[in-house]
């Protein structure tokens, strides 16, 4: 299974010519996302303001969206800026092997679906993911946590992010959707390819499809307790190919934020003296963390997209009919007029799971939150002596422009006897 190029009779049809590239765009790619994007935003938004002129990889221009009040606006019009990428003036330009486009070109997925569609979908999806018990998922993390903690407590060193963090949320997703056990690495590691662009992107995301495939046919023959069987069994009666892109969807948007929360989260209680006094205690800041990376280090700094239905003005710019808006989800939340002038908020304002008819569906962000809290808990509770093996400004972070994650978090700590 590849991902649905755009064809001469997709309906519908690109809104207008290819628009012009401005001068000035900045370039979504490369080194500075790797360094201090927080201040790169800053930068930005001084520069240029709410809504900025950006370059994709292979130079492929759009509007990246930085201004909360700008993104709200995207997330609640859908009207004007649909989801439905067919519409896209550049579509002429793009390359069938562009590295971007397994998550651009439009699939037949709740991603890309409106009106009246897209509610069934989404209701697939929410009734599905309500029948996981919250109690059951947290035991279920707590014993994954114990069992990678136990692989390495007796070291008296780790790295978390290839030895914890990272698998914490594909093993648990992988009960809760139904996935095989034997899929569980090789589905983590593929999903941060695709999401990482470059050559190997196009065909990591073509082998975690094949696997969701074989996964979707599983269940049609034999059904399980799984959101991958209630979705097939539920009223909305999704044929294969819908659930096939939608356990896609559900398998990504699960793995790489929650794991990168995660990382993020530790990354900040290790680093600031404002959550390393309480190391040893853990729970007391554990909320008070994973609230501040929502809004200073959020997971998904940037995603695609929106694009417009007609001409219109947003921000100040001039945006054509078939333009390309990109969520500026770090930004928006680095906004000042969300933002007092110290700190994060103590709110859950922000706009990291999205919003509108396109936010997270329910009761997604609390599962993704049972996890990520149970993940950065257990590790304190075995390991609370933890300190990070290297300097601070030496952890190196992933060049993707979507994905705010480290590559690698090393830690130290007093070997510990395994008894639980």
């Amino acid at each position: 299974m590849t991902h649905t190029e755009p064809t001469a009779d997709a309906t519908p049809s690109p809104a207008g010519p290819p628009s012009p590239i401005p001068p000035d765009s900045v370039p979504l790619y490369g080194p500075r996302y790797q360094e201090n994007p927080a201040q790169l935003y800053r930068e930005l938004r001084r520069t240029y303001g709410p809504v900025v002129p950006a370059l994709l990889e292979g130079d492929v221009p759009a509007w990246l969206v930085i201004g909360y009040r700008e993104l709200h606006q995207l997330f609640s019009d859908p009207q004007l800026f649909a989801r439905d990428p067919r519409i896209w003036n550049q579509w002429p330009n793009i390359a069938p092997d562009w590295p971007l486009i397994q998550y651009t070109a439009y699939q037949p997925s709740v991603l890309f679906g409106e009106g009246p569609e897209h509610q069934r979908r989404v209701a697939a999806i929410s009734d599905a993911l309500s029948g996981v018990d919250q109690f059951e998922l947290r035991t279920r993390c707590e014993e994954i946590a114990d069992t990678l903690i136990d692989g390495f407590a007796g070291s008296g060193e780790a790295e978390l992010m290839t030895q914890y963090v990272y698998s914490i949320p594909v093993m648990a997703i992988a009960g809760i959707i139904g996935i095989p056990i034997a899929d569980v690495g090789d589905t983590a590691r593929d999903l941060v390819t695709s999401l990482d662009g470059g050559e190997e992107a196009i065909p990591a995301y073509q082998r975690v499809a094949a696997r969701m495939g074989a996964l979707v046919a599983a269940k049609r023959a034999d059904p399980g307790p799984d959101v991958t069987s209630r979705m097939l069994a539920h009223p909305a009666a999704l044929t294969d190919e819908e659930l096939l892109f939608d356990v896609i969807l559900l398998t990504l948007a699960a793995q790489e934020p929650t794991a990168n929360w995660i990382g993020n989260t530790l990354q900040l209680m290790l680093t600031d003296d404002r959550f390393s006094l309480t190391l040893s205690g853990g729970r007391q800041s554990v909320s008070q963390a994973l609230n501040e990376v929502m809004w200073e280090n959020i997971p998904v700094q940037n995603s695609l997209g929106r694009w417009a239905t007609r001409d219109t003005e947003l921000g100040g710019r001039h945006i054509r009919a078939g333009d390309a808006l990109l969520l500026g989800l770090a930004g928006a939340n680095a906004d000042p007029y969300v933002r007092p002038a110290t700190g994060a908020p103590a709110n859950n304002a922000h706009l990291s799971f999205a919003h509108g008819s396109h936010g997270c569906p329910y009761p997604a962000p609390e599962l993704a939150e049972v996890i990520a809290r149970t993940a950065v808990e257990v590790l304190l509770d075995r390991i609370p002596d933890a300190t990070l093996a290297v300097y601070p400004d030496e952890l190196t972070w992933r060049s993707s422009f979507q994905i705010r994650g480290l590559i690698s978090l090393p830690v130290k700590f007093s070997p510990t006897a395994i008894a639980r």
